[in-house]
């Protein structure tokens, strides 16, 4: 295809792409700060129902929880229930004397909070707790949910109008509304801006991504992806230390918005992708965008090879007959397949992710500890990701990582509850899987859709993973009917979702489809081949071996320009 053959012969991966890169990187390091930040905003410190009998004024607080709070069946004090008076007779009787349960009160007077590890969280701001204790789990889900709207929105807004103009969008968005979210005095006022924070990020997410790929070559494209989800592991743990430097989720909140402004600035120097550009027409702009590679990458080439009859010739051969769409998406039977089964695929990734990430205060150890060897276990995960994805493929590496995380899932739940160090070790591991699967699954999807309708493909899938990321708060509520509920509900869709990656086209080795006939005619060539994946209108090998010289320096010579390499079989 034209653009994988350019961009071979402009230097495969040279200063330019390494550019795009790092600006690409920097934006994505925000993204863990606000996907994981649920976890340190909600947190739910120690507390008791507060009394406000002034005899009470006088007792340390030792004794004034004996004479309020009654004593569950666990042997701790009641954190939603109190007395209806003090029960000052009970520091004259044995410790373990307290009045029935059945004759406490809920609190009606507010709560007191621990404040050793936290000086304020959104529980303790607006008293999220005990019978409330559902809308402090609402809080992340509504970000959520506006990670999910985002997805599908400024997919479709990306191919469109262009990648570069949808990620300025993302990181305006996300900086602003953050901001307002930190300053917010109701909590409705704060769920509205962290939901059109999430749309914003979701802009980021989606448009970074597919750009960094689309600048990229077939030889070079996992190398890029393994590096650009290294942004994720590097923000996961950053983020350890943020909040254990800032303990009160006002600042907390500020502090991981603000990098956005800077984000937003250097859009300036991110250049829009040539393959929207040439799947939009706009040559002129494609021309100066691949000159400017050229430059960067001090490659030769002649300058008939970039003329705007050269790329209006690749325009003809990659442009779809009929215009895009959002419908483009299940018009076609292989379509229809990638789509439902990459959004079952990113439904099960999600889903394993955020239950293992959201339970690193349920070990009994240090949670900023805990939430950085998460954060840390995701690098090798990553490389043993790119290891797999270039030797065994994508389909197999994606199965395997969600398979082997419903498995670990499941051995962590069956340890003892009273072995905590076990189940963290589990819990590591099964985090690195699932961090490797995630990373599989955003290289592998955006390889599986066409370039007219990728953004709203990878748009389509993230937002079935974010309704995962949306719903797995409430999910992890449901143990109040059953303890072992939640973890059936994540593991059965996990397991389900390994099962399906197997179901998916291969991509390993293989250039990006620019049109949906290349899905549909490389499908029929794959049965026609017994199965063997045959890439449509992929170069010669003697045009290959070509294009490979000159991303080693020799440069194009005149009359063999990249588009006369493309066979146009089919068209």
């Amino acid at each position: 295809m034209y653009m994988d053959s350019i961009l071979q012969g402009l230097g495969g991966f040279g200063r330019f792409q390494l550019l795009v890169l790092v600006l690409l990187w920097a934006a994505r390091l925000p993204l863990p700060w606000h996907f994981l930040l649920h976890i340190f905003l909600s947190a739910v410190p120690t507390h008791h129902c507060r009394s406000p009998h002034p005899s009470l004024a006088n007792l340390s607080q030792a004794q004034r929880l004996h004479t309020t709070s009654p004593l569950e069946s666990d042997g701790t004090y009641s954190s939603c229930r109190m007395y209806p008076s003090p029960q000052l007779q009970l520091l004259e009787a044995h410790p373990d004397s307290q009045h029935n349960l059945s004759n406490a009160i809920g609190c009606t007077n507010g709560w007191d909070y621990d404040t050793s590890q936290f000086t304020s969280t959104i529980a303790t701001e607006w008293d999220l707790v005990c019978e409330r204790r559902q809308l402090n789990q609402a809080a992340g889900t509504t970000f959520f949910l506006g990670v999910m709207l985002g997805g599908p929105l400024f997919g479709y807004l990306s191919d469109r109008c262009g990648r570069r103009k949808v990620l300025l969008l993302g990181c305006l968005m996300t900086a602003t509304f953050g901001i307002i979210a930190s300053f917010s005095v109701t909590f409705a006022m704060f769920s509205i801006s962290r939901l059109l924070c999430g749309m914003g990020l979701s802009a980021i997410s989606t448009t970074s991504i597919t750009l960094a790929i689309e600048w990229t070559d077939v030889k070079h494209r996992v190398q890029l992806g393994a590096i650009t989800s290294l942004a994720w592991s590097v923000g996961n743990m950053s983020l350890a230390l943020i909040a254990y430097l800032l303990r009160d989720w006002h600042w907390l909140v500020f502090t991981v918005s603000t990098p956005c402004l800077l984000i937003a600035a250097l859009c300036w120097w991110i250049p829009e992708s040539v393959r929207w550009l040439l799947a939009a027409a706009q040559l002129e702009q494609a021309q100066r965008g691949l000159q400017r590679c050229a430059r960067w990458n001090s490659v030769s080439i002649p300058i008939s090879c970039l003329s705007l009859q050269e790329l209006e010739k690749a325009v003809r051969m990659d442009r779809p007959r009929t215009p895009s769409s959002i419908c483009d998406l299940i018009n076609t039977s292989q379509m229809r397949r990638i789509t439902v089964y990459s959004g079952i695929v990113w439904l099960g990734a999600a889903f394993s992710y955020y239950s293992i990430s959201y339970s690193v205060g349920g070990f009994g150890l240090d949670m900023y500890l805990t939430h950085f060897i998460y954060g840390a276990i995701e690098l090798p995960g990553k490389l043993l990701a790119y290891l797999l994805l270039s030797t065994v493929g994508r389909r197999q590496t994606q199965g395997g990582f969600l398979l082997l995380t419903g498995l670990l899932m499941t051995l962590r739940h069956v340890l003892p509850k009273g072995l905590p160090i076990p189940q963290l070790l589990v819990g590591i591991v099964a985090k690195g899987c699932a961090e490797a699967a995630f990373t599989t699954a955003v290289l592998f999807t955006t390889e599986l859709y066409p370039t007219p309708i990728r953004q709203s493909g990878l748009g389509y899938s993230m937002f079935m993973g974010r309704m995962g990321a949306s719903l797995t708060p409430l999910v992890m509520l449901l143990d109040e009917f059953w303890h072992s509920l939640p973890y059936l509900i994540f593991t059965s869709i996990t397991v389900m979702a390994g099962t399906v990656a197997f179901l998916l086209p291969e991509t390993a080795h293989i250039p990006l489809p620019e049109s949906i006939a290349d899905i549909e005619n490389r499908h029929q060539a794959a049965a026609t081949e017994n199965g063997n994946k045959v890439p449509l209108r992929s170069l010669s090998a003697s045009k290959q071996q070509k294009a490979e010289g000159n991303a080693e320096g020799e440069g194009w010579t005149d009359g063999d320009c990249p588009a006369d390499t493309v066979e146009t079989e089919g068209m």
